[in-house]
């Protein structure tokens, strides 16, 4: 089951596990806290994760959600074939499907409910680039634009689907720009905190396609506490609260 390097990680949430490789590319808070904020997911939903990396948020939203059935999308294949051992530990072939492939390949005949995505934040030769080959698509728009994500969930989203994404503060007048553009109309916007005096460093966004203007902006999230400790908040999505 584990190829060098690899280990298994128990994400302390019904009993679900992970499989990863810390010389790639962990999952970090990011997708915790995205998984919680697109639970809302109709029961029933067909679900495409653009950029599924170790297949997180289909394997959390098995949980989270009812009766969906999950495609994580993958363009790296060594990543990809580690999302769907996951799968099989966690004995969740029958509601999750790892698919190897670039996003823009999808068939355009496809049509699902809800799209969610932890995409790359940083544009292509921005921030850091002294990683590796893997860390780098998974963190930079190489394979993978904001444009390409937007574009492609207005393809596959039928009328009034959703798509839930976390990203960077710093670029959210690019995300509602581009998601307008593509008629993905932006419902709801909760910004993330590390602690309550400092600024956001991560946006949850949900948009809709086709739907009428009307912006909900959430009560702010906040991480930790002045102590360093989590707040409640994050322990109950953690599922640790006390």
């Amino acid at each position: 089951m584990l190829k060098e390097n690899e280990r298994i990680d128990d994400l302390q949430y019904k009993g679900l596990k992970i499989i990863q490789n810390p010389d790639m590319f962990c999952f970090g808070l990011d997708a915790v806290i995205l998984s919680d904020f697109s639970k809302q997911i109709k029961p029933g939903s067909t679900v495409i994760d653009f950029g599924t990396g170790t297949g997180i948020l289909p394997i959390l939203l098995s949980k989270k959600t009812e009766n969906c059935k999950f495609i994580g999308i993958e363009i790296q294949k060594e990543v990809a074939e580690m999302a769907k051992r996951s799968v099989l530990l966690n004995k969740l072939e029958n509601q999750i499907e790892i698919v190897n492939d670039d996003i823009n390949n999808l068939d355009k005949k496809i049509k699902v409910d809800a799209v969610v995505t932890n995409p790359p934040y940083k544009q292509k030769n921005t921030g850091d680039t002294n990683i590796n080959e893997t860390q780098l698509i998974s963190r930079h728009e190489i394979k993978c634009t904001l444009e390409n994500i937007a574009q492609m969930a207005a393809r596959v989203l039928d009328t009034k689907g959703a798509i839930y994404m976390v990203h960077r503060p710093e670029r959210l007048v690019q995300i509602l720009e581009v998601f307008k553009k593509y008629k993905l109309e932006t419902k709801e916007i909760r910004m993330v905190y590390p602690y309550v005096d400092k600024a956001p460093n991560l946006v949850l966004i949900k948009a809709v396609k086709d739907a009428n203007p009307f912006l909900k902006i959430q009560k702010p999230l906040i991480v930790y506490k002045k102590n360093g400790e989590y707040t409640d908040e994050i322990l109950e999505i953690y599922n640790r609260k006390q």
